[in-house]
């Protein structure tokens, strides 16, 4: 009986629900992945399923998703299981953003999806004023967006208020693996959306996915930081438990930040000559 009594009072309580909505629909894991730049379609696959992603982003430009006769990303990740995400990667303008999008419709009837509209060369910093264009017109027609977008909190206020799904934020430049650059531009962004944020590009390793998480995002979006590892299954986990680790990190509240020590243990008490 005491036995019994011990492992009751030991057993830890269950994580209350943390999902977090996304256009009316609810989620569980907070990381979302790419599904480009791996070796083939079945490391896409596995990575994913390590991840424990629910949403995975897709390039209608590089991926084949409508021609039976070659591989199909649907064959390795079952779009009944996971929500596909479709993306602009490697638009340059307003117009080609737009048309893309709607080919991804027609394809597939995908109307939540990820806008991004990119300067030139070297940095691909996301192009605003087109970004701006694009939405409205995506908007317009009925699309669900998701938009990428620069760490301005003026602009990104402007996009959740055409009615933006969610903002998507650079932690640094596509692919760089920089990690978060700009972290009070991101807090001040993320204290005033009423709408998700995530951090999309930039991440480089799990700490940079911990980070973005401890400042209050709701979810990180990555793609080369697992697909470029030496081990891409490996980080996949590593990324899972880091996003989970910040959000935990997050809703705990951290320590207060001081300049100087302060004892963790009591001054009261001491033994003294």
């Amino acid at each position: 009986m005491e036995n019994a009594t011990l492992e009751k009072t030991v057993t830890p309580a269950p994580e209350p629900d943390d999902t977090w909505i996304l256009a009316g629909r609810r989620f569980r894991s907070r990381l979302i992945v790419g599904t480009g730049k791996y070796k083939d379609f079945e490391q896409t696959a596995a990575a994913i399923e390590a991840s424990g992603a629910e949403i995975v982003t897709v390039a209608v430009r590089r991926v084949n998703l409508s021609d039976p006769s070659a591989p199909m990303l649907q064959d390795y990740v079952d779009p009944k299981r996971y929500t596909y995400l479709p993306n602009t990667a490697g638009c340059h303008t307003a117009k080609d953003a737009v048309r893309t999008l709607r080919l991804a419709r027609e394809a597939g009837g995908w109307n939540l999806v990820k806008l991004e509209v990119l300067g030139p060369p070297p940095t691909l910093y996301p192009d605003m004023q087109a970004t701006l264009e694009a939405a409205a017109a995506l908007i317009a027609d009925g699309f669900e967006v998701m938009v990428y977008c620069a760490d301005d909190p003026v602009a990104a206020k402007r996009l959740e208020e055409m009615g933006c799904v969610a903002i998507m934020p650079l932690g640094a430049p596509i692919g760089s693996g920089l990690g978060i650059q700009n972290p009070a531009m991101l807090s001040m962004l993320i204290e005033q959306a009423k709408v998700p944020v995530l951090v999309d590009a930039g991440v480089g390793t799990a700490s940079d996915a911990a980070i973005a998480m401890e400042l209050g995002c709701d979810a990180v979006l990555l793609n080369s930081a697992i697909a470029m590892a030496k081990d891409p299954i490996r980080m996949a986990r590593a990324m899972r438990a880091a996003v989970e680790a910040g959000r935990l990190a997050y809703l705990a509240g951290r320590m207060p930040r001081r300049m100087g020590a302060d004892p963790s243990s009591p001054l009261t008490g001491l033994i003294r000559r």
